[in-house]
């Protein structure tokens, strides 16, 4: 039986696409992912920039790394988001390019993976999610809505493994369908009210409901989206559950928890959308194997040239490119129609931050890996007159199948 779009849209007067059906498949596609990772303080310049452009470059130290990977990523200098600006308050607009972020009044913009996610979203069980390590939840997030409203993150690996894999009980299920059918008509009867106070209201005041109902419509998406998914049986794995590390001090093993729930979404084809928020500014001193940690991450950050804290600042940087490394070798084992899930999947890894002892947002350190890009090369831009990694974000868009004509301030691509 053969069933149209037409017949499985709703929502009243908003076009709503339900998710990727057998029966309306269009034949095979090859699917492409994103796993988008911000380091909110950085890593130490001299580590990361090579001092060579081009194919034939010297691997600085962090990328020695994840040298087995050479040809798997690039390298990227001299980039920035034009007036992103605001120091620690930067962070949030890591995927939007909003300028101007510590000013008053300021309005976050829609981040990279919400505009994929508008596009492929109904694809996968979760348009897309939002992962972080030791985040205040609810305060920081990578993740904005089109309206300017924050996703916030999931900090727990073995909640995610949940969402993931765990499937309810009848009754379960049950409960959370008339959950999001409440929700539903929450929203019909918001949307209603909102739209009889248009009336009265000024220009101003239109504009500003008119981006709450852009939140609105999105939340009703999301609904109808989730409610058809519950009906759905999840997919299975053989990975064992994971343990939550019990202290903020275990930074990077619940990194390293994060990329494995990461890599299991992906391979599941449970979501191609996922940001990760390393907080490191709101980390105590860590573990770090083979290294003695003494102060917190935030204050190692501002080293001062202090050789002690720049060891062990350099000490966790390392460990930040060992577990990439770890990240793209088990994305590399897994094979999905002859090519590697690290063809697949786009891995951004980056930060806010091109110096954090200086507070600086220019020169940010930026690497792309995978998802099926031409790589081996350090692209180098003027690092006095930075080059948009917006450009770089529409070049992934691109590559995503999405036909934008611009993100935020881009000027054009760069892949």
């Amino acid at each position: 039986m053969k069933i149209t779009r037409r017949t499985l849209l709703r929502g009243a007067g908003v076009a709503l696409g339900l998710p990727h059906l057998e029966a309306f498949a269009q034949g095979k596609e090859t699917p492409r992912r994103m796993l988008a990772i911000c380091n909110n303080l950085g890593v130490l310049p001299g580590g990361f920039f090579p001092t060579k452009a081009g194919r034939d470059y010297e691997l600085p130290a962090y990328l020695k790394e994840i040298a087995a990977f050479r040809n798997d990523f690039t390298v990227f200098s001299g980039l920035s988001h034009p007036d992103v600006d605001g120091s620690h308050a930067s962070e949030v607009c890591f995927l939007t390019a909003a300028p101007h972020p510590a000013n008053g009044g300021f309005r976050n913009s829609i981040s990279l993976d919400q505009v994929m996610a508008e596009q492929i979203g109904v694809k996968t069980r979760f348009p897309s999610l939002t992962f972080g390590v030791n985040v205040n939840r609810g305060q920081r997030s990578l993740t904005w809505t089109g309206g300017g409203v924050m996703i916030p993150c999931e900090d727990s690996p073995s909640a995610i493994y949940k969402r993931l894999f765990l499937q309810g009980s009848a009754e379960e299920i049950e409960r959370q369908m008339n959950r999001l059918k409440l929700g539903e008509s929450i929203m019909d009867s918001v949307a209603e009210h909102a739209r009889g106070l248009k009336r009265d209201l000024g220009e101003r005041d239109v504009e500003r409901l008119d981006q709450y109902m852009t939140g609105v419509r999105e939340l009703e998406r999301r609904l109808v989206l989730a409610r058809e998914w519950e009906k759905r049986p999840k997919p299975k794995t053989t990975a064992p559950e994971p343990k939550d590390p019990a202290d903020s001090r275990l930074y990077m093993e619940k990194v390293r928890l994060m990329y494995d729930m990461a890599r299991l979404a992906f391979e599941t084809d449970s979501t191609r959308l996922i940001t990760l928020f390393l907080d490191s500014s709101n980390s105590p001193a860590i573990d770090v194997e083979g290294v003695q940690i003494t102060d917190g991450y935030h204050n190692l950050s501002h080293h001062g040239r202090n050789e002690s804290k720049l060891a062990q600042l350099t000490a966790i940087d390392t460990w930040h490119f060992k577990l990439l490394n770890e990240l793209f070798a088990k994305l590399k084992a897994v094979k999905e129609d002859g090519e590697s899930l690290l063809d697949r999947s786009m891995v951004l890894y980056g930060s806010n931050f091109g110096d954090a002892n200086k507070h600086t947002t220019d020169n940010l350190p930026v690497l792309l890996a995978g998802g099926g890009f031409k790589h081996g090369q350090h692209l180098a831009f003027d690092k006095q007159k930075n080059h948009p990694l917006p450009n770089l974000f529409l070049s992934m868009l691109r590559k995503m199948g999405i036909d934008a004509p611009k993100f935020a301030s881009s000027t054009g691509t760069l892949m």
